[in-house]
């Protein structure tokens, strides 16, 4: 039995997930290995990306859609003269193939329209839901593909890395939701020549870096070893506000009501706010939304 069934392990394993696998294939591989009963991401990463894919193990599971709202950096390459159906190397040519006679300055102009906040259209072969079903489910086999609505985002950084024949190296930094193959897409029709992604690393995804990763094929091979690297459910969402509760305020949240004044030690001031709510030792019970008056709501219970 390994370290994660035989203690029940809670937290964040960070892993630097392969290229040719899809974020099903990474947790149920993980899963497999390590025996541990809950295992989740917090966001997909497209089959040819590698990089950084947070999973979360054990009760953490819960914190899943939360801690997926942070923001991400990815490594990106470019190629410019023609676009796919996929938006990257792996579609069939939508263009004829041809040259890209541009220079950097004319790039990088371009890539201006799609730094601050914008809206984005998804790839119709993407994990996006329309009517509760996947996007690239709706388009298997179909003869047209969904119409995917515009998506809000914003790129807090884009910056041209280099370039070498018709590829560009580029570095994103943008909110959660953002597709980099819809950039690339997007920035080859802003040239006139069209682009399709070739390579994409994602380096952040919230809180977690590539430094803390570890590499699939590790864990995998010595799932005890792995156990060491995750990230406890106590320390996740650090930056949040906690709320600290009495023990009657504990039991409360196991059965997940609502949390009164008398129930919390310290009471976040801020209404609408969502906070952790955790015991005098400082142990995560709970995420809960500060309503207004002296109230707590949890969300999310670790209990």
């Amino acid at each position: 039995m390994t370290a994660f069934a035989s203690q029940g392990l809670d937290g964040a394993l960070v892993i630097d997930k392969p290229d040719g696998l899809t974020s099903h294939d990474v947790v149920a591989a993980v899963r497999r290995a390590t025996g541990a009963s809950k295992v989740g991401h917090t966001g997909t990463l497209d089959p040819m990306a590698t990089g950084v894919l947070p999973l979360l193990l054990g009760r953490a599971t819960r914190l899943a859609q939360y801690l997926g709202r942070g923001r991400k950096t990815y490594e990106a390459r470019v190629r410019l003269g023609w676009a796919t159906d996929t938006y990257d190397r792996t579609g069939r040519p939508t263009s004829t193939p041809q040259p890209a006679a541009l220079t950097i300055d004319s790039i990088d102009r371009a890539l201006d329209r799609f730094r601050g906040t914008f809206a984005q259209r998804p790839p119709a072969i993407s994990a996006k839901k329309i009517a509760g079903r996947r996007a690239y489910a709706l388009a298997r086999g179909a003869d047209t593909r969904p119409e995917m609505a515009d998506v809000q985002v914003t790129v807090h950084e884009l910056t041209m890395d280099g370039m070498e024949g018709d590829e560009l190296a580029l570095r994103v930094t943008a909110s959660a939701g953002f597709y980099v193959r819809s950039l690339a897409h997007d920035l080859g029709q802003a040239l006139g020549c069209g682009a399709h992604l070739t390579g994409l690393r994602r380096t952040a995804s919230g809180p977690f870096e590539i430094t803390q990763s570890v590499a699939l094929d590790r864990v995998l091979a010595d799932p005890n070893s792995a156990a060491a690297l995750i990230v406890p459910s106590g320390r996740l969402l650090s930056d949040w506000p906690a709320a600290v509760v009495t023990e009657s305020g504990a039991e409360r949240v196991r059965h997940g009501t609502m949390l009164l004044g008398p129930h919390v030690v310290e009471m976040p001031a801020q209404a609408g706010s969502l906070v952790r709510v955790v015991d005098a030792s400082g142990a995560l019970l709970a995420l809960a939304r500060r309503e207004n008056g002296p109230f707590l709501q949890p969300l999310a219970v670790l209990m």
